[in-house]
């Protein structure tokens, strides 16, 4: 008897310390939210709890999206990996889409797992899912004979494969894809919660079940993270991994009734105060559980600010979403990619800190890798994108990556070391102007090349005067596309080719060649 005892407490006393040792990680991801909605980077939206992040830990002012659009920079972010490697080169996924990340890839998650953490996901995920469709192309009818919209043919009582469970998550609740793409109905780990029986249209319509509201998401997405945080702590012998992706403030723009009227540029900014209320939340709950120190806490959004919001009346009234930053969403310019970056580790991290080093959002995976000293674990064909910013977290040094590459929803590219920074596209690559014929018949050299030191706003184009840089960046793309990878490491192969417009392979045949050395 007292042996089994002294054992079940030498067992008790070592899963303890084994959590202890290796902090808690919660990474949360607003979607379309601006560079500059943040009130610490001088936004007239309140947002405390991201300005507490800020005060309590470090901010990022150099930080990145893989994409200036959602479905890749997520792919980025669970895969430490270019998204235009993958299958998917320009756009995002579009609900019944089948599943983007490979399922014998090793993403963060999994890597996590693999380390002894508990993972979830709670909120929008957007990456694919493998459906049941109902036999021989049928669709389901709704009650009413009103079924509008795609996703009628899934077979929602029917398991999901290939989701979040199975690509590295021990639990996931929430929705699909965006909130404005059917079908509109939760789902827990690889099943639907209801069957959609409505046609309902945050935007798009589709399938919905009859109970689902886009206003009510936030607040479920809060008080299943809640839950969530409150059932690990009390297991200690895990430490946990929280991937919370937020469905706001992407359209549709719906604050719940008791944000409506809170900001003084409006709905937007309302729906902005939402989702900085759901980072409290969480704040909260780490509190409540005494876990605060032992958890480190990034909140980074997807991409810039969109158009929908109604960028120019937002500017009228003095706030600036995307700050000075040209461009928006889906755009090449920095206003498509550079993203508000924070990251708490109370007593790792110097409260208050700023650091101005270039990070991407997939830098996370090795970062994490790194925090668990076990970077050598990365397998060889895994986060081949990503660089470990952990030293600046800490202010011991700084991460090794060189260069960052851009790209848009159309597909095009831009390469970035220091402060030069080339765009193989004629103009934004995405939806502000030049765009189209425009910004060929304007920019017929199809070349852009920006000196972000002295040009922030990314006005004065002087690839004219520095043929040398061109050569030299175009080098450098043309190297870290065709070795699969930017790491160091054996080449891996990409899925499928990287298309550049005509003219660019025109004048740098060198891209066409895309096979690893």
């Amino acid at each position: 008897m007292m042996t089994r005892l002294i054992t079940a407490l030498l067992l008790c006393i070592s899963t303890c310390t084994y959590a202890a040792d290796k902090p808690n990680m919660i990474f949360i991801l607003a979607d379309d939210m601006g560079y500059g909605d943040v009130s610490h980077a001088g936004g007239k939206i309140k947002t405390p709890h991201c300005d507490r992040l800020a005060a309590e830990g470090m901010r990022f002012t150099d930080a990145h999206t893989t994409s200036s659009v959602c479905t890749p920079t997520r792919y980025g972010i669970l895969t430490g990996r270019y998204n235009w490697r993958s299958r998917l080169k320009k756009s995002v996924l579009f609900p019944p889409s089948n599943p983007l990340i490979a399922k014998e890839r090793v993403t963060m998650p999994r890597f996590l797992q693999q380390q002894g953490y508990h993972t979830a996901c709670v909120g929008k995920w957007h990456l694919g899912l493998g459906w049941t469709m109902l036999p021989k192309g049928e669709k389901r009818v709704a009650p009413d004979g009103k079924s509008k919209g795609k996703c009628w043919n899934i077979d929602y009582a029917k398991p999901i494969t290939h989701g979040p469970t199975d690509i590295g998550f021990d639990y996931f609740w929430g929705i699909a894809a965006s909130l404005d793409m059917p079908p509109y109905v939760y789902i827990k780990n690889d099943m639907s919660t209801a069957i959609p029986t409505v046609t309902k249209a945050f935007h798009r319509p589709g399938p919905s079940a009859d109970h689902f509201e886009a206003v009510n998401c936030l607040t479920d997405f809060a008080a299943q993270s809640r839950a969530y945080i409150k059932e690990q702590a009390a297991d200690t012998s895990k430490p946990f991994f929280l991937y919370l992706p937020l469905t706001s403030p992407h359209t549709p723009i719906v604050p719940s009734p008791k944000w409506k009227g809170k900001s003084e540029v409006g709905k937007y900014g309302d729906f902005v105060m939402e989702t900085d209320w759901v980072v409290g939340e969480v704040l909260a709950e780490l509190d409540a559980q005494g876990i605060t120190d032992n958890t480190l806490l990034l909140f980074t959004t997807d991409n810039g600010c969109s158009p929908a919001a109604g960028i120019s009346n937002l500017l009228k009234k003095g706030h600036k979403p995307n700050a000075d930053w040209r461009g928006h969403k889906a755009d090449i310019y920095e206003g498509g990619h550079r993203v508000p970056f924070l990251v708490r580790w109370p007593g790792k991290i110097k409260a208050g800190s700023s650091c101005d080093t270039t990070v991407v959002a997939s830098d996370f995976y090795r970062t994490a890798a790194d925090i668990l000293d076990v970077a050598e674990k990365v397998p060889n064909d895994a986060a081949e994108d990503s660089f470990s910013f952990l030293p600046d977290l800490l202010e011991k040094g700084t991460s090794t990556r060189t260069t960052a590459i851009h790209h848009s929803i159309d597909g095009h590219f831009a390469i970035r070391r220091d402060t030069w920074k080339l765009i193989l596209s004629p103009g934004s690559g995405g939806w502000s102007k030049p765009k189209g014929r425009d910004a060929w018949d304007s920019n017929p050299d199809g070349i852009q090349l920006y000196d972000l030191a002295s040009d922030p706003a990314e006005q004065n184009n002087v690839h004219s005067d520095h043929p040398d840089v061109v050569e030299t960046f175009v080098a450098l793309l043309h190297t870290e596309i065709r070795n699969g990878r930017s790491t160091p490491g054996t080449p891996v192969a990409n899925e499928g080719d990287c298309p550049f417009p005509d003219q660019i392979l025109k004048k740098f045949p060198q891209l066409k060649n895309q096979t690893p050395e």
